[in-house]
């Protein structure tokens, strides 16, 4: 019976000291108090008492920076928000390093978030948010590497600004919208007005061409029938009339 006794406690400590480490963490194994190593994926045996561990996702995970108040270069208050794709590299810095990475890396990000903002202008954080999301991603990045943390990418999700700014910005876009329609409009007839003095001036030069544009558009005109159409004779062809009409006298 002792014996029995004996290997059923033997058995229950083996299965307490059987740990599984899943396939998307690993575990930093402490000995004593120091850290001893990395566990990686399977199942490990820790013996109690004597040795802890600490599991660590190191999957990517995305922080949700909320919204934060800042001002801009050119002094005008915005709210920005972000999100922040990071995953762990170390897991032994992770958890030596940081108590909590996952907070020091959201309150880091604020931080950055805002003093990047007041570094550009409003018309740059609204055009070039790329560009300014990788600043805050290679800033981010640089200070965590201590902690172990890589940071994939950060990408600006909203741009907040006071309702008296987003008028302005309409007033300013619907004045742009206007002046090129109005460069679009004066272009459209500039060229009409070259093409006209264009036609005029082949119509002057070629003899009886005037005429015979006069003829087609009294032939225009005419083909409808609801249209009357009174023609003004010119004095020219009048006169060119009666000539002919003298000759024919002499003969």
């Amino acid at each position: 019976m002792p014996f029995i006794y004996l290997v059923f406690i033997l058995i229950i400590l083996v299965l307490s000291s059987l740990k599984q480490i899943n396939q998307y963490e690993r575990g930093v194994k402490f000995t004593m108090g120091r850290y001893s190593g990395i566990m990686m994926p399977g199942w490990k045996i820790i013996i109690p008492v004597f040795q802890s561990f600490k599991k660590v996702d190191i999957r990517v995970k995305a922080v949700d920076v909320p919204d934060q108040k800042a001002i801009t270069r050119d002094n005008v208050s915005v709210t920005v928000n972000a999100v922040i794709y990071y995953k762990v590299a170390d897991a032994d810095k992770a958890v030596i390093e940081v108590e909590d990475f996952f907070y020091a890396i959201s309150q880091y990000a604020q931080t950055t978030m805002r003093n990047i903002v007041g570094e550009v202008t409003l018309d740059e954080l609204l055009g070039q948010r790329e560009k300014i999301a990788d600043r805050i991603r290679e800033i981010v990045d640089k200070e965590t590497d201590a902690w172990g943390i890589k940071v994939n990418n950060v990408e600006l999700k909203d741009v907040s600004l006071p309702e008296s700014m987003e008028r302005t910005i309409a007033k300013q876009a619907e004045a742009e919208r206007e002046k090129r329609a109005v460069i679009i409009n004066s272009e459209g007839e500039l060229a009409a007005a070259s093409n006209i003095a264009q036609a005029a001036q082949i119509l002057a030069e070629a003899p009886g061409a005037l005429s015979l544009r006069t003829l087609q558009a009294i032939n225009d005109m005419s083909s409808d029938q609801s249209n009357t159409v009174v023609f003004m004779t010119p004095i020219e062809v009048l006169k060119a009339f009666e000539g002919f009409g003298k000759k024919l006298e002499n003969k």
